[in-house]
């Protein structure tokens, strides 16, 4: 019951967020164009500021040793959900993108902290850095293939990978956490305001989105409930098989990482495929019906994940 109360809450929020860009959008207020810019913020200043905060923590053998486990198994996790994606929506870019990967901080974060702690979160800190790194490289590429560009050479995919915003930030969190130095006040309060920009600029462009789209086509269209059962039924249930396999990993961490992988869409796929010229509409659509499904969908997972390992 708490799960869901809390998952109806971050729903409310985020409608309430989205209804506000709609109606800057409606007012002329905000324009394409502003949008666009408010999406560079997003993928240049903000993201990366969420990423380098989740690793300041102190660094103990327990945190360094849950760090690295906890990296490895996100990573498969994502490789898993693409896969998946890739069987149940073929050769769809936005499918893909969308039904790769989700949105574990916006939603996971509250929802592991009602379920296993506050503490909890850090077990989540490699899967939202891979994930960020991933939709840069692979979402990206997808994006760029299905317009018709020239697949990347592995040299400027390596360079690409080096220079993307999200590696430089997990880089710099890794540093910091290592290092643990003294930040000044001045630096974190900086780093914690511009990290809280994430949820509340993406859902704004997510409501400029919503403004251009017809509703009745978003509920009639069969791919995104195709995307929203790779999302949120296929990839948690292999991820939850997966997870109950590995040997000795905390039930905190399980349950962590398993609530990452069955969060929704998430919402940067809309900002990728603006900034990438996709079909942005389609892509604001499989956030939207993949969000309102996981209301049923995220505490079933949980309650069926409680009746295997506990």
């Amino acid at each position: 019951m708490q799960m869901s109360i809390v998952l109806a809450k971050q729903v409310l929020v985020m409608f309430v967020l989205v209804g506000v860009g709609y109606a800057m959008f409606r007012a002329h207020k905000i324009s394409m164009e502003g949008n666009r810019v408010i999406g560079n913020v997003l993928i240049y200043l903000s993201l990366p500021a969420v990423i380098i905060k989740s690793f300041m923590i102190e660094r103990t053998p327990e945190h360094a040793l849950a760090l690295v486990l906890g990296t490895v198994v996100a990573l498969v996790l994502l490789v898993l959900a693409a896969v998946v994606a890739r069987v149940v929506c073929g050769r769809d870019a936005i499918g893909n993108f969308a039904g790769t990967f989700s949105n574990p901080s916006f939603f996971g974060i509250p929802l592991v902290v009602a379920t296993v702690g506050a503490k909890s979160v850090f077990y989540n800190v490699g899967f939202i850095a891979l994930m960020n790194i991933g939709q840069w490289t692979y979402g990206v590429s997808l994006l760029t293939h299905q317009n018709g560009e020239p697949s990347p050479t592995p040299r400027q995919v390596l360079r690409d990978v080096a220079t993307a915003p999200f590696m430089i930030a997990s880089l710099v969190g890794v540093a910091l956490f290592c290092t643990q130095p003294p930040l000044p006040d001045v630096v974190t309060t900086c780093l914690d305001d511009v990290a809280a920009l994430n949820t509340p600029l993406a859902m704004f462009m997510i409501g400029v989105y919503l403004a251009q789209t017809d509703v009745r086509r978003m509920l009639a269209r069969v791919a995104n409930y195709r995307v929203a059962l790779a999302r949120i039924v296929v990839s948690p249930l292999f991820s939850l098989a997966l997870l109950s396999v590995i040997p000795g990993m905390p039930y905190q961490m399980r349950m962590a990482l398993l609530i990452a992988a069955a969060c929704p869409v998430g919402a940067n796929v809309a900002v990728y495929a603006q900034l990438h010229d996709a079909d942005y509409a389609y892509a604001v659509e499989t956030v939207v019906v993949s969000v309102l499904l996981s209301i049923v969908t995220v505490p079933l997972v949980v309650g069926l994940a409680n009746l295997v390992w506990l």
